[in-house]
């Protein structure tokens, strides 16, 4: 009487009504755990990641899945022997010929496990972001620090993943190398701030004069090359903002963000005999009063 096939859940340990990550997860634990690579003086391990391996490839495609959930332990009727057909020899399970080929297909007889992928973090100066380029990034591996060229995507923004192929954990057995997946964060910058997605602002100190008559004054941008003109226009107030389009982050798609200037209005610390008498003229002639009602509004 041939023996009955293990329930492929309990094989994982697992519920029946378990997730594919939860799948995924207990198969990889229990493969590591189990790889006749890591057991070598145990004769038992290749029986038990070959079947981890046919229990994994089963619960882990939806397909294949469904189909055992609906046969369970018994042959399907696709899986009975056609008249004239051998039956399973001693020992065989009638499942065994109709899963075989299934197998086969997603790789079983490779006999590795795929290195875990590894998360880390990459910090660049807004203008790098910005630019995109190659940077030298160094990680702390197992054996010591590791030194990465890493080529970076203009206009990478907060958040972006840069995935490096074949720089995770490496496998076992046939399994291929996992990735290391770079998360972005952008470090303060001491003259522009990101506002939106593709925006930046900066702050620009503008003379009381320039304010009240119009300048034309010159603006850094994040391209680096040199300043920007920018007119200030006559009557301007503190906390105006001006734009400059396309001057902002680089999109990954292509064009460009804006970039907006916030003015700041900052008087002379020092006053010479000659601007305090400009003053005290302007004082005398102006009717200008900063503290009476705004046009339109009430009380």
């Amino acid at each position: 009487m041939a023996a009955k096939a293990r329930d492929y859940y309990e094989v994982l340990g697992v519920a029946r009504g378990a997730s594919p990550d939860a799948i995924k997860k207990a198969y990889r634990r229990l493969a590591r755990k189990h790889h006749p690579d890591l057991n070598p003086t145990d004769k038992g391990a290749a029986a038990r990641f070959k079947e981890l391996n046919t229990a994994n490839s089963v619960l882990s495609d939806p397909d294949q899945r469904a189909r055992y959930d609906r046969n369970g332990s018994e042959p399907s009727a696709e899986a009975q022997p056609r008249p004239g057909a051998r039956g399973p020899g001693p020992g065989q399970h009638p499942f065994s010929d109709f899963f075989e080929g299934l197998f086969r297909a997603r790789g079983e007889a490779r006999g590795g496990i795929d290195g875990e992928d590894v998360a880390a973090e990459i910090e660049l100066d807004l203008q790098a972001a910005h630019a995109g380029g190659r940077h030298t990034l160094e990680l702390q591996g197992p054996a010591g620090p590791v030194r990465l060229e890493v080529t970076i995507p203009a206009g990478s923004r907060e958040g972006t993943i840069i995935r490096l192929a074949g720089q995770g954990q490496p496998g076992l057995g046939n399994g291929r190398t996992g990735d290391l997946l770079l998360h972005v964060r952008l470090a303060s910058h001491p003259v522009f701030r990101v506002i939106g997605l593709d925006d930046v602002e900066a702050d620009l100190k503008v003379a009381p004069w320039e304010a009240a008559l119009g300048a034309t004054v010159g603006v850094p941008t994040l391209a680096g090359t040199g300043d920007v003109n920018l007119k200030i226009p006559p009557g301007s107030r503190a906390g105006q903002r001006l734009r400059l389009r396309g001057e902002g982050l680089n999109r990954r798609g292509g064009g460009r963000g804006d970039q907006y200037v916030r003015l700041q209005i900052v008087n002379p610390q020092v006053l010479t005999e000659a601007e305090r008498e400009l003053y005290a003229q302007l004082a005398q002639a102006s009717r200008f009063d900063p503290r009476a009602p705004a046009k339109g509004s009430h009380g």
